[in-house]
């Protein structure tokens, strides 16, 4: 059964199914993301348009929604509300734009494919039974589960919203194929991932009850009978791949598609690169700080808290704990995932002036975004990091940025901060709360 007619049996109410498919940095200016674009050819040119549309509601659901469950998710409607805004989120009333009505914005036109249920919702289910859950009788009302890469399920959910909902949305969701600029497949590619809690061991003859190598493979057969994948060879279909390890089994064969990442740690040139692919947030994992902007109640300079061995440019973790574990107002501590250790790191950030971001197996953590909704600064280590729209969010203004040999000297990090002024810290997380006023304004309009 596909997707779409699994939710036809489930909705009273509900939109039209699409039919099963044979197939400088300071602005947020479309028009300066565009012109690169024009560079190249006319796809690309269509790529860039939507690209930036839909990675940015993309960003803003992952960056400000609350990681435990999987909430029903506002649209960018602004049908009820009788102000606008505009490229830099300022508010402006309908009443007094005379443009408003006689030029409209673009709508980019996505096709959503109608997956197999094995692909969106069986994965769901099958991340439930392996962890003692019982099979689901309408697996559709299944919730998504908490993890860092939930930007696969905010996409796939705001694509399936009935046209009235989506009234003022940049996005246009069209049923048919002809009619598309860029074709989007809902695969859940980092939650098929994580499905089973322990990798099986090498040599091992038992074999798991779902296999996500196997399903990667069968995504591809099902791609390449498509025709609208033939046409192009995938190069205006989207996938979203934001575990480092999504997709490793077939990446070779998905290649040609644009690719939502978290960076290109674990990507090959010929894989990935920034000339097709677009750098995705994570979603958040720490409770976002409701309190004031102040360094009054944050007594600890500086905290971390995370695997301290990592592989590759994340060793620099070890040597870091090494200076700085004895360091006064300093906490740096090992922890691994757990509600536990969430708990632990929420109040260690909630309650520190400045948050360590230090590489990992690759470049980038979800530990950036922890740190901005708690509003400590972060501080971040990564020589190869790549941040998500780089050209609309200067994070200059929300972070400082230190080069790991300079940040590996006896004594530095520690005096450097210790020389930031309680002004400038407040001056960092205005900048914080800012930016997510702002990203919570573009996402809620109608509120």
């Amino acid at each position: 059964m596909s997707t779409t007619e699994l939710l036809r049996s489930n909705r009273s109410k509900k939109p039209k199914a699409p039919s099963p498919s044979s197939d400088d940095r300071h602005t947020l200016n479309p028009t300066r993301f565009l012109s690169m674009a024009r560079k190249s050819s006319l796809i690309k040119q269509a790529l860039a348009t939507v690209l930036f549309v839909v990675l940015l509601y993309a960003t803003l659901n992952t960056f400000l929604s609350p990681a435990a469950f999987s909430p029903a998710l506002p649209s960018f409607s602004s049908s009820s509300s009788s102000s606008s805004y505009d490229a830099v989120g300022n508010v402006v009333s309908r009443d007094n734009d005379p443009n408003s009505n006689s030029n409209p914005k673009p709508v980019v036109k996505v096709y959503l494919y109608d997956l197999p249920t094995r692909f969106t919702y069986g994965i769901i289910e099958q991340h439930s039974l392996a962890r003692g859950g019982r099979p689901a009788d309408d697996v559709s009302l299944l919730k998504y589960p908490g993890h860092q890469h939930m930007g696969e399920w905010y996409l796939f959910k705001d694509l399936l919203k009935t046209e009235s909902e989506r009234v003022g949305s940049p996005v246009a969701r069209v049923l048919d194929p002809d009619e598309a600029d860029l074709f989007y497949v809902p695969f859940f590619s980092s939650l098929s991932l994580i499905v089973n809690t322990n990798r099986q061991a090498a040599g091992s003859e038992e074999r798991p009850a779902y296999s996500d190598e196997e399903n990667q493979v069968a995504l591809v057969e099902w791609l390449e009978a498509q025709e609208y994948w033939k046409r192009n060879n995938g190069r205006d279909h989207v996938i979203m791949a934001s575990d480092p390890n999504a997709l490793y089994k077939v990446l070779d064969s998905v290649k040609n598609a644009v690719l939502l990442v978290c960076d290109f740690g674990r990507l090959k040139a010929d894989q990935g690169s920034l000339v097709k692919d677009v750098i995705v947030p994570y979603s958040h994992r720490i409770n976002t700080y409701n309190g004031d902007i102040s360094v009054e109640n944050r007594n600890t300079l500086l905290f971390f808290m995370g695997n301290r061995f990592r592989k590759e440019g994340g060793k620099i973790r070890d040597l870091l704990f090494q200076l700085l574990e004895n360091e006064e107002d300093v906490i740096v501590k090992h922890g691994t995932q757990s509600r536990e250790s969430r708990r632990a790191a929420t109040h260690g950030m909630h309650t520190s002036k400045f948050c360590l971001n230090p590489a990992g197996d690759t470049p980038s953590a979800c530990r950036l975004f922890d740190s901005i909704v708690s509003l400590c600064v972060p501080v971040i280590i990564s020589d190869s990091i790549e941040l998500p729209f780089e050209d609309v969010i200067d994070y200059r203004k929300i972070g400082i940025f230190v080069e790991s040999n300079t940040a590996l000297k006896p004594g530095f990090l520690v005096s450097m901060l210790r020389e930031i002024t309680s002004e400038r810290i407040l001056e960092y997380q205005k900048e914080m709360n800012e930016l997510s006023l702002l990203l919570l304004l573009l996402l809620v309009p109608t509120f």
